[in-house]
């Protein structure tokens, strides 16, 4: 858990505005300090499971914002992966590379393969 101080200073890099504390980017900053931070704890602690199962939470959770935040505006998003140094993959790469699964599906359906 990030303490007040540490927050604090993350809401004062990423507000978009004065009053700001809650917009997709602020909330993608906590979330991604956060999960550094179970990260680091779960090297040492291996079987903290509730802890691990609260990583994973906050992990979707930052997906799910930043799938929302790259939908509504792509600089915003751009700018945030890069300051955060994410890796994550546009949606547009990801659309590109389906038709090419499904040739190859259906290339396995057709000459009567099966995946053993």
């Amino acid at each position: 858990m990030l303490d007040k101080k540490k927050k604090d200073q993350i809401i004062e890099q990423f507000k978009t505005h004065k009053s700001d504390t809650g917009s997709s980017e602020v909330q993608i900053a906590i979330l991604t300090a956060e999960v550094k931070e179970l990260t680091k704890h779960l090297k040492s602690h291996k079987k903290d499971f509730s802890s691990r199962r609260g990583l994973l939470r906050k992990v979707s959770q930052r997906r799910r914002l930043l799938r929302y935040l790259e939908s509504e505006d792509e600089k915003r998003f751009d700018k945030l992966v890069k300051i955060l140094k994410l890796k994550i993959q546009k949606r547009e790469q990801i659309t590109s590379m389906m038709p090419d699964l499904e040739v190859a599906a259906e290339e396995l359906v057709e000459g009567g393969d099966t995946i053993a």
